[in-house]
Parts: structure tokens; C-alpha cells; sequence
């Protein structure tokens, strides 16, 4: 019997970049029928020759910022582990919304998150939640949204959003209201491009 201890390393001209996502209901990609989510969709457009790419959706339906931020120092950690180039990606406010969780809180768990993914060397990049089609709630995630904001603002990370241009667009309207404040497929592609469109291909180093 023989063993193959090949050396799986990257070359040296290889960018071995390893991306985590945290969050809640949309980053697991919750009613959509082809189960991918916009982060399976926006990773399979993240390519380039010289990228070596990794990624874990570590998001879990329910989690709160609270639960995001332990999870940023906990499982998240251990992925990360062995790669040169390590990525931190954030999505919130859903649960949070839902669970009524203060803002002053919630702004607490999203700058410790990047505070520690910093600190660490980790780069980080922050998806604003989406509306829902319940205008009560989507106001509330308009206050979160606003405190996101301005915590990457503090500290040049970038901030992507999604209330505004999806809360008028007739396809996610139509979307969510058969899905319980839910995207469908086409929703989902929504959120992936506003996401590949602001910031994530800088943000990886890849070509648009």
C-alpha cells in the first residue's frame, strides 16, 4: 500500500483566501427552491487565476447578532486556521429585528465581531439586511441598517444596501409575499448582485 503525501499547498502566486459568512435566516438562503442562497451564488462568481478560494456559510436560521459575534470567535476561528488570506462576512438584522434587540446592542455585536476579526488580521465586509414587505418591519430594519452603516463607516468596511433599492422592485415585493418575508430564487439572485455590484470584488481581489 502506498501514500500520497503530495504537497496540497497553493503556489507562492496563489492567493489561498479563505471566506466565512455569519448571520441568520437570509445567509443560509431560507425558500430558495435551488438552495442556494446569495452567498453560493455570489461565491461561484468569485474567480480568478491567481484565487485560491475557500468558503463556509457558518450562518444558522435564527441567529442573532448575540449568536454571531460568538460564532465569529468560535467556529469561525477554526476555519480560518492554516490560510494565509482570511475573510469576514457579516449579514444581520433579521433575527435581531425580530427578536427586538436593541440598536445600541446590535451596533455592539456587529463592531465587536469586526473589532476581533480585525484584530486578527481579518478583512471584513457587511451585508444589510433586506426588507421584508411589512412596512412596520422594514422600518425597524432601516434603523438597524442605518447603525451598520455607520459602524463600517468607523472603520472603512464595507457596507452593502439592500433596503433601498429592493423595498420598491416588483420582483422582490412578489417574492417575499409569497414567502412569508422571504426571498425566493429570484430574490436571492437580487441580493447576490447588489452584493457582487458594491464593493465584494475589490473586496476579494478579483476582476469585474
Amino acid at each position: 500500500m502506498s501514500f500520497d503525501f503530495t504537497d496540497d499547498s497553493p503556489p507562492s502566486s496563489v492567493r489561498d483566501v479563505c471566506v466565512v459568512a455569519l448571520g441568520g435566516t437570509l445567509t443560509v438562503g431560507v425558500g430558495d427552491p435551488k438552495s442556494q442562497g446569495w452567498v453560493t451564488r455570489v461565491m461561484a462568481r468569485t474567480t480568478a487565476e491567481d484565487l485560491r478560494l475557500t468558503s463556509y456559510n457558518l450562518a444558522v436560521v435564527g441567529d442573532t447578532s448575540s449568536q454571531v459575534l460568538h460564532r465569529c470567535g468560535t467556529e469561525a476561528v477554526d476555519r480560518w486556521a492554516g490560510h494565509a488570506d482570511r475573510r469576514l462576512v457579516v449579514s444581520l438584522g433579521f433575527e435581531d429585528a425580530r427578536e427586538g434587540v436593541s440598536i445600541a446592542r446590535h451596533r455592539l455585536n456587529l463592531a465587536n465581531a469586526l473589532d476581533m476579526a480585525a484584530g486578527n488580521g481579518i478583512e471584513g465586509f457587511v451585508v444589510g439586511p433586506a426588507p421584508t414587505g411589512d412596512v412596520r418591519l422594514d422600518d425597524t430594519l432601516q434603523r438597524y441598517a442605518e447603525a451598520q452603516l455607520d459602524v463600517c463607516d468607523r472603520r472603512d468596511v464595507t457596507f452593502v444596501e439592500c433596503l433601498e433599492p429592493l423595498r420598491r422592485h416588483d420582483q422582490w415585493l412578489t417574492d417575499v409575499a409569497s414567502g412569508d418575508g422571504l426571498p425566493g430564487q429570484a430574490g436571492y439572485g437580487l441580493i447576490a448582485w447588489l452584493v457582487l455590484n458594491s464593493g465584494w470584488r475589490t473586496f476579494m481581489g478579483v476582476a469585474g
